[in-house]
C-alpha cells in the first residue's frame, strides 16, 4: 500500500507558523521542504507514514510528534510534550521533549537529547553532545554521548528482536546523574585538544 505525501512548502507558513492543511492525524508522509526555518504548529502533528523536513528546516509542535514510521529534520526536533516514532527518530541538530521520546528503532541527535520524562529507544541511542531526561533511558541497543544526565534508571542492551552481541549493551558517557541498572559503562573517548 502506497501512501499519499503531504508537501509541505513555504506558501504553507506565515511568519515561522504552519498555515496549510490539518496535520494532526495525517493518513500518510508529511515532508517539509528544506530552507524553512524553523516550523512551529500550533499543536500537534501526526502522519500514519513518516515526517520528514529537509536540511534547514526544524520541527516544532506545541503538543505532541507522533509517526508511525520514523522522524527525521535536517534541523531539529521540539514537542511541548511527547515525540514518538515507529521507527527511528534523527535529527541534524537537537531533539527536546516536555514529555518522553520514544522510537521504536534508535534515536540520533548531532546535538543533544532532553526530555522532560524518559527516553525509549527499541535500538541505539547516540547524541553529539549530552542526553538529559526526567526520569530513565532504556535502549534495545547502546547508548553514546558525551555525557548522560537523568533522576532515574539507565538500561542499555535490552535488544529483543535477535542475540545479543559484544557491545550492544555498551554505554559509551560520562554519568552526571542516574544509576547504571544494565548495561557497561565505557569511558568516553576523549577528544583532541581536552
Amino acid at each position: 500500500m502506497t501512501l499519499p505525501t503531504l508537501h509541505i512548502t513555504a506558501e504553507h507558513v506565515k511568519d515561522g507558523l504552519y498555515i496549510g492543511p490539518d496535520v494532526s492525524n495525517y493518513g500518510g508522509h508529511i515532508q517539509l521542504a528544506a530552507n524553512l526555518g524553523w516550523i512551529k504548529f500550533e499543536f500537534s502533528l501526526a502522519a500514519k507514514g513518516r515526517i520528514f523536513a529537509g536540511a534547514g528546516s526544524g520541527i516544532e509542535a506545541g503538543s505532541s510528534i507522533d509517526a508511525g514510521w520514523g522522524i527525521k529534520a535536517g534541523w531539529g526536533i521540539k514537542a511541548g510534550w511527547g515525540i514518538k516514532a515507529g521507527r527511528g527518530i534523527k535529527a541534524g541538530l537537537g531533539i527536546e521533549a516536555g514529555g518522553a521520546i520514544e522510537a521504536g528503532w534508535g534515536i540520533e541527535a548531532g546535538w543533544g537529547i532532553v526530555a522532560g520524562l524518559g527516553i525509549e529507544a527499541g535500538g541505539a541511542i547516540e547524541a553529539g553532545d549530552g542526553i538529559k531526561a526526567g526520569e530513565g533511558i532504556v535502549a534495545g541497543l547502546s547508548i553514546h554521548s558525551k555525557w548522560i544526565d537523568c533522576r532515574l534508571r539507565i538500561f542499555a542492551g535490552l535488544v529483543n528482536h535477535r542475540s545479543p552481541q559484544l557491545g550492544d549493551d555498551e554505554i559509551r558517557a560520562e554519568i552526571r546523574g542516574g544509576e547504571i541498572a544494565f548495561g557497561n559503562h565505557v569511558a568516553p573517548a576523549i577528544e583532541a585538544g581536552s
